[in-house]
């Protein structure tokens, strides 16, 4: 790029240094990529006088330039010490302005450690701020849906439920038939020593129904259907696909969320049930097979054992339950950063925290069922 209509000259460089120390570099003549430019370094010029706090480049005398210009300016400032100032002078404006562009960034301070404690509270309030604006976006959801003006489409409804469902029946079925045999098997040990294996089926059908078998079954499906929502959600953060549907005006909590809330709402229930029946016959397997119970017997007596108000506690918890699991999920999901590690971490917080909620709540409403004898 020509900045003047002068005759060509070569390329030259003057050093000279001033009375008060200052060194100064005087530039002329055309500087051109066609032409050599001048091997020149001040300090094999200074190498017996002592280094000067300054050094000026001055540009009065170029007629013609281009990067070649630039390149030696950026070799100028890379061989100087960095106590030594390099100052310009008399350069056109778009020269100093590309090679300050080509000056690279100063590092960014790096923040101020902050104490151990003041970190983990403000990790808490973020996480406190993210998860009441996601119930709250939760709320305005279900409240359009009760409205029927929540948007989603019904195969998704349908094939959530397929996943939360059916599709979890194999593994529902393996641990609720082992849960209820090691129930049964541990507590007929001791009831044997009084000759009471009879109420094996005490014991079992009253832990299923009340306790375990919604407890395990919320524990699988945390770790199966939980972590999904997590990583299925994370991978649409990841890949911008949310960041698309809110730019066509599709809100997210709507249109991904909600359907999967509802669907582990209503199959959890349902699945419980399920759990209770499998837990009960491994418990009778046992009390059979091992303890010399008759079926009737083992039937009669879990009849007479379970009651309404210990299978209703056990399917309130399982909603709970579910609207915990799918909370949790979703949650991490949606929370999740852009890069493939982010969607390991949040498919793991979205299990850890989604146990921990069920654990939490498992308790207060334990406490809540027995306080109201229910």
């Amino acid at each position: 790029m020509a900045i003047s209509v002068k005759s060509e000259s070569p390329p030259e460089v003057a050093g000279e240094r001033r009375d008060d120390g200052v060194f100064v570099l005087n530039l002329s003549g055309t500087w051109r990529l066609d032409r050599n430019q001048p091997d020149y370094n001040p300090w094999r010029r200074l190498k017996n006088d002592p280094i000067p706090s300054r050094i000026v480049i001055s540009g009065r005398g170029l007629e013609q330039w281009d990067s070649s210009l630039l390149i030696f300016l950026r070799g100028i400032q890379q061989v100087c010490p960095p106590k030594v100032a390099v100052e310009l002078e008399n350069f056109p404006p778009g020269a100093q302005a590309l090679l300050r562009l080509a000056r690279p960034a100063a590092p960014a301070p790096s923040p101020a450690k902050l104490s151990g404690l003041i970190q983990v509270w403000r990790k808490f309030l973020d996480d406190t701020r993210y998860t009441l604006e996601f119930v709250g976006g939760l709320t305005l959801a279900l409240g359009r849906l009760l409205c029927c003006r929540a948007y989603f489409r019904a195969t998704d409804f349908w094939a959530e439920l397929q996943e939360c469902g059916p599709a979890a029946l194999p593994i529902i079925t393996v641990i609720s038939l082992l849960v209820g045999t090691i129930l049964a098997f541990m507590g007929a040990l001791q009831l044997k020593l009084f000759g009471a294996e009879i109420f094996i089926a005490d014991l079992v059908g009253i832990g299923m129904v009340r306790e375990m078998g919604a407890l395990m079954t919320a524990i699988i499906m945390t770790g199966r259907t939980g972590s999904a929502f997590a990583a299925r959600l994370g991978s649409m953060q990841a890949n911008e696909e949310i960041d698309a549907l809110q730019t066509m005006g599709i809100a997210p909590m709507e249109f991904l969320v909600l359907p999967r809330v509802l669907a582990l709402v209503l199959m959890l229930p349902l699945l419980t049930v399920y759990a209770n029946l499998l837990g009960i016959l491994g418990g009778g397997l046992v009390g059979v097979v091992l303890f010399d119970l008759t079926p009737r017997q083992y039937y009669l007596q879990t009849v007479n054992a379970v009651t309404l108000s210990a299978v209703f506690s056990g399917l309130i918890k399982s909603v709970v339950y579910g609207v915990l699991i799918a909370f949790s999920g979703c949650l991490q999901g949606l929370r999740c950063g852009r890069s493939a590690s982010a969607v390991g971490d949040a498919t793991t917080a979205a299990v850890v925290h989604g146990i921990v909620y069920i654990i939490v709540a498992d308790a207060i409403l334990s406490i809540v069922f027995t306080l109201m004898q229910f």
